[in-house]
């Protein structure tokens, strides 16, 4: 008992004694009392006298770690259900820039493409830089080592397809962020789900968690509460309950409360269902948390709806081939290969919404870019196209003369292999900006990604507030904490939540997860 327990009377073995007295009456444990913020208030919280159907595992999410999870715990024989509280499956995973980060993969692409090295140390420590040290580095360790394996797993079982391409993105030192054929995560979702449900792993949709079910603080998870048409149906979990529900930059009012410049006026690029209540109920019966003011802006958003639309991922994926970000003067403003929330900061200090992303025709298939992509992008008005500099200024309503300068300025650069002006590392795979057609896009920050959230230790088992698992407790992807650190670097979400998703599955359904 720490000397704070001692002076204020509260310890454990204080709360056990309550907990048992609430136990022998029927009632679940319930930290917050009933009052917590996302859940439903309710003086006392009866145990279900019964339940309504019984499961060897429940998943919380149906996105890229929760289908993982599904898929590792029916593969190892439980019966498994995915509970998805949206009417469509994928949550943010589906509509994500179809970005993963891996050091090696099968398909030997950075042979193919003749790019410099890469290795799991690397990433790693670009990982933790990344997170300013924040991030665990045993969970660090674990996320890029297993990031391949689970690449290859999509492509192998899942029928993943890639494009023939490797960028190098802000805070990472290689080229290691991959891009699915169809440039977002629906490609990486789709594989999961098909090896899920080929496994058998059962998806309903509109189903909703309003609460999870604990007798004491140190009972394992009993099953949860849900809400499907119109109904409460309490699902008991014989071996493990999931979260891989995702993070809360939905929910203004949570996000404020932990990061109070996160204001309602900031755009957000999530879907509408990533409110966080999950995260609270797990409070609630004893989870602990951690990093949750760690909440990251999306620089490329956007900028009047905040969306993560197909254009807006150029920008993310451009700075390893000499994508040029300039503020509405014509100026550079910032490292372009810095990470994301350098990029956001910068982006704000200019004091003018938006910024713009320059590139030219012959750097977009390098970076993954397809013609197809950008026809779109041009009829819907997000990329404009034109054949010179000066032209393209217009059109976009910057100064001809100041655009015309900087973009000769940093292909200069470029061609001497040094940036004087903010230290980007020039590589041999940047090209500078002489031949049209050019494009530009416009972008600016919209809230993205929440790095903290329930402390997990290496086998995805939840932990409690005195640093224990918790029996039959699992969670993976953006609902953890302690991975990303003050900042997550593009392209890691996607490994994370497989990876950790993959971990959590086994674990809940009682076999090693390192098998």
């Amino acid at each position: 008992m720490s000397d704070q327990q001692q002076k204020t009377g509260i310890g454990r073995r204080a709360i056990l004694k309550a907990t048992a007295v609430a136990a022998g009456t029927g009632l679940a444990l319930d930290l917050f009392g009933g009052k917590a913020e996302a859940a439903e208030p309710r003086a006392k919280r009866p145990l279900p006298r019964k339940w309504d159907e019984t499961w060897d595992v429940v998943v919380v999410g149906s996105g890229f770690a929760g289908l993982a999870a599904a898929a590792e715990a029916a593969k190892a024989g439980a019966r498994v259900t995915v509970l998805e509280k949206m009417p469509v499956y994928g949550g943010n995973s589906i509509i994500n820039g179809g970005e993963y980060n891996a050091w090696t993969d099968e398909l030997r692409l950075r042979e193919k493409l003749k790019l410099p090295d890469d290795s799991k140390e690397l990433h790693g420590n670009d990982t933790l830089k990344g997170g300013d040290y924040y991030g665990d580095p045993k969970l660090v360790e674990i996320l890029c080592r297993e990031s391949p394996k689970a690449l290859d797993w999509m492509i192998d079982e899942g029928g993943l397809q890639l494009r023939e391409i490797l960028n190098r993105t802000g805070g990472h030192t290689a080229y290691r962020t991959h891009t699915c054929k169809e440039g977002v995560g629906r490609g990486y979702t789709e594989a999961e789900r098909k090896i899920a449900e080929k496994a058998g792993a059962k998806i309903r949709l509109n189903h909703e968690i309003t609460w999870i079910w604990r007798a004491d603080v140190d009972g394992p998870v009993l099953g949860v509460e849900v809400k499907a048409r119109g109904k409460k149906l309490q699902l008991k979990v014989t071996r493990g309950l999931v979260l891989a529900s995702g993070g809360f930059s939905r929910d203004v009012k949570m996000r404020m409360a932990f990061n109070p410049s996160l204001v309602a006026s900031y755009n957000c690029t999530n879907h509408p269902g990533a409110t966080g209540e999950t995260l609270r109920f797990a409070q609630a019966i004893g989870a602990d948390s951690l990093h949750l003011a760690f909440i990251q802006l999306y620089p490329y958003a956007e900028p009047e709806t905040g969306i993560l639309d197909a254009p807006a991922v150029y920008p993310f994926r451009g700075p390893g081939y000499g994508i040029l970000y300039v503020d509405r003067k014509g100026k550079r403003f910032v490292n372009e290969l810095e990470r994301r929330d350098v990029v956001s900061r910068a982006e704000i200090n200019t004091g003018m919404k938006p910024t713009y992303s320059i590139f030219n025709a012959k750097m977009a298939p390098l970076m993954g870019g397809t013609k197809e992509e950008i026809d779109a992008g041009i009829s819907k008005g997000r990329f404009v196209k034109a054949d010179t500099i000066e032209e393209l200024a217009g059109k976009l309503g910057l100064p001809a003369d100041a655009l015309r300068e900087t973009v000769a300025t940093h292909n200069r650069y470029i061609r001497e292999k040094k940036d004087p002006d903010f230290a980007k590392p020039i590589t041999d795979r940047m090209l500078p900006l002489e031949e049209g057609p050019f494009y530009g896009i416009a972008q600016w920050p919209a809230v993205h990604h929440t790095m903290g959230g329930l402390r997990i230790d290496e086998q995805a088992r939840v932990i409690d507030i005195w640093g224990n698992p918790i029996p039959k407790f699992f969670a993976a992807g953006e609902i953890t904490g302690g991975i990303h650190g003050a900042n997550r670097l593009g392209g890691n979400a996607g490994p994370d939540a497989v990876v950790f998703g993959r971990i959590a599955g086994r674990s809940a359904a009682g076999v090693n997860p390192a098998a």
